[in-house]
């Protein structure tokens, strides 16, 4: 079956009518769907109305420069934009590329300068099949990436009930959890690197990595700090940052020491009774140089839940103290991690998510309850 040829779409902003007629005959005749505008503005609203591909620009306009109006367009429109103008000197020139135009044609133009100039741009940008397709396999590369940072088995702790869960959007973000057993008890990362698809995903494998790598510190802040330190140079590169939520639990007596760089989310639900929002403890990693982000703690009663949530949950609701009451109405009703960390991922359908939604729930098993 042959595919349809693609549509394009093309605007003439030119005030002189007979250049515009000669420019709308020439782009017909190349295919083009073609409206005009004898005037800067009325032509950004057509840019803005029509979405095309292809912007002819007359660099002298009568009511606003055609540089100007180069930069009014680049705000919201990616089409490629052709400056015409009267003006050969080389100094305009260079501004108007500068200003964001694609080419710059002198006039008089010939016809088949016009059409060669517009073909040749058009052999540079890649056919929406073909980007699709590109998009599509980074995505997936993205996804590959950001599964395998996820715990491969489940943890078992005695005396405890660990369970977590994990749904991608459609642009995957960096949300991953990560968690290993200690001779004490456990160790649990929980974070979000800034951004979408592929550079996401590969900055949320180096907080990973790191985060592990410091897990033989006995010192928790001093821990979160140095690999805090290590992480900074790729997340300045990026420009990027990272919330993280890093425990560590002493199985024994319950205790849970914590540090809450930016996260915000993560909840002690008590058994039977009200749920706490832990405290940031410091803005997200990366965000600002020389921050620091003490340690914390709390206790674990027998029956009592750590629950740690992304924002793609919180997202839902209007309100942190709703978005807490779901999440204690959520674990509660439940009897075990899992059951209550898929409770919890229902609160956020996936029609309607846009953002990565990950839950963990640590529960302490109530006195006499095997695991």
């Amino acid at each position: 079956m042959v595919s349809p040829p693609e549509v394009r779409r093309a605007v003439v902003i030119e005030d002189d009518p007979d250049i515009r007629g000669l420019l709308v005959r020439v782009l017909t005749k190349q295919g083009f769907i073609v409206t005009e505008a004898g005037e800067g503005l009325t032509g950004v609203e057509e840019v803005r109305r029509s979405q095309p591909d292809l912007v002819t620009l007359d660099l002298n306009l009568p009511d606003l420069d055609g540089l100007e109006v180069c930069k009014l367009l680049r705000e919201f429109s990616d089409a490629f934009i052709v400056m015409l103008t009267a003006r050969a000197d080389e100094l305009d020139k260079l501004t108007g590329l500068d200003n964001g135009a694609d080419e710059y044609i002198s006039k008089p133009f010939s016809p088949r300068e016009l059409q060669s100039r517009i073909n040749a741009l058009f052999r540079r940008r890649p056919s929406p099949a073909a980007a699709d397709t590109a998009s599509l396999s980074e995505l997936q590369r993205a996804t590959e990436v950001q599964q395998s940072l996820l715990p491969k088995e489940d943890i078992r702790v005695e005396g405890y009930d660990v369970a977590g869960v994990f749904r991608p959007s459609r642009s995957v973000g960096g949300d991953f959890y990560d968690w290993y057993q200690t001779p004490e008890g456990l160790h649990l990362t929980f974070a979000d690197a800034m951004g979408k698809g592929m550079g996401a995903a590969l900055i949320a494998a180096t907080v990973r990595a790191v985060m592990r790598s410091t897990g033989r510190r006995q010192d928790l802040d001093g821990a979160f700090a140095s690999a805090s330190r290590a992480i900074a140079t790729d997340l300045d590169s990026s420009n990027s940052f990272v919330t993280l939520f890093h425990a560590r639990l002493d199985a024994a007596s319950g205790k849970v020491s914590y540090v809450d760089a930016g996260h915000g989310l993560a909840l002690h639900v008590e058994s039977g009774g009200a749920a706490h929002r832990l405290p940031s403890g410091g803005p997200p990693v990366g965000a600002w140089s020389g921050s620091e982000w003490p340690q914390s703690g709390l206790d674990l009663a027998p029956g009592d839940c750590l629950v740690v949530v992304s924002d793609g949950v919180l997202d839902v609701f209007e309100t942190v103290e709703d978005f807490t009451e779901a999440v204690r109405r959520a674990t509660q009703s439940e009897h075990s991690a899992q059951a209550a960390s898929s409770a919890i991922l229902s609160l956020a359908p996936a029609e309607t998510a846009e953002d990565d939604v990950t839950v963990v729930v640590v529960r302490r098993l109530p006195e006499g309850v095997a695991a």
